[in-house]
């Protein structure tokens, strides 16, 4: 029988979450999620590498740069559980994308129409830094993800997101245009049929110095629907 892409995409989640590749990676998520941050110390931490989330058939792709240590480490869904996560998928539901317009756990309701969001690399890093051989240990992670999503657009939060999609798109064998497009907030490429979009990372570095404002993450998304309608397909409306 025949495998739909929900059930690929379930395999390929399970594999993410298994994954032991990278051994300071794998060292650093579990030692947090036994120290844990006090405001947490209740929780049980997920600990484990997170896998995308959202519709399994998405027109907007968002790709994150990774885990947040408290955040997603913690939660086990991407994105959730942190301040980054509050911008965006506050952003999300503006967009008509989310269910609701927060995302705190996994039984917490929240569900995207239209839209899914991952990360470039799957497990916390250290002081947020990945480096260049786990980025690549989770390159195909991302090709998996973007071969069984076929999103229209592509949606890069941050510079570290942007190179990984580029490159794993080449890695595709998409026609990546020369000289590279490079990253910039509202920046706009074209990858054979697919469009990549640059926006600051609502990263509270970002968000509270107002280098990203929620007007500009609107924008960005805005952008994302206006291209998926000219796709033919307009964007989720609650």
């Amino acid at each position: 029988m025949r495998k739909h892409g929900r059930d690929l995409l379930g395999e390929l989640d399970a594999e993410i979450e298994q994954c032991r590749a990278c051994p300071r990676l794998v060292a650093w998520r579990e030692h947090v999620a036994q120290v844990k941050r006090p405001a947490f110390a209740s929780h049980t931490y997920w600990g484990h590498p997170v896998p995308g989330f959202g519709d399994a058939h998405p027109k907007l792709l968002v790709v994150g740069l990774a885990p947040a240590a408290h955040g997603a480490n913690r939660t086990g869904r991407v994105f959730t559980g942190d301040r980054s996560g509050d911008w965006l998928f506050a952003a999300l539901y503006r967009a008509g994308y989310a269910a609701q317009p927060a995302s705190s756990s996994v039984d917490d309701g929240q569900s995207l129409t239209g839209a899914r969001v991952t990360a470039a690399v799957r497990c916390a890093p250290p002081q947020n830094k990945p480096t260049t051989q786990e980025r690549d240990n989770c390159q195909p992670f991302l090709a998996r993800e973007i071969a069984l999503t076929e999103p229209v657009v592509i949606m890069a939060l941050g510079g570290f997101a942007w190179n990984s999609i580029v490159r794993t798109l080449f890695q595709m064998r998409y026609p990546v245009p020369r000289p590279r497009p490079k990253f910039g907030h509202g920046a706009q490429a074209m990858v054979g049929d697919v469009t990549l979009l640059g926006c600051y990372h609502p990263s509270q570095q970002n968000t509270f110095t107002g280098r990203l404002t929620e007007s500009m993450l609107d924008d960005v998304l805005a952008t994302a629907g206006a291209i998926i309608a000219s796709d033919g397909t307009e964007p989720a409306v609650r």
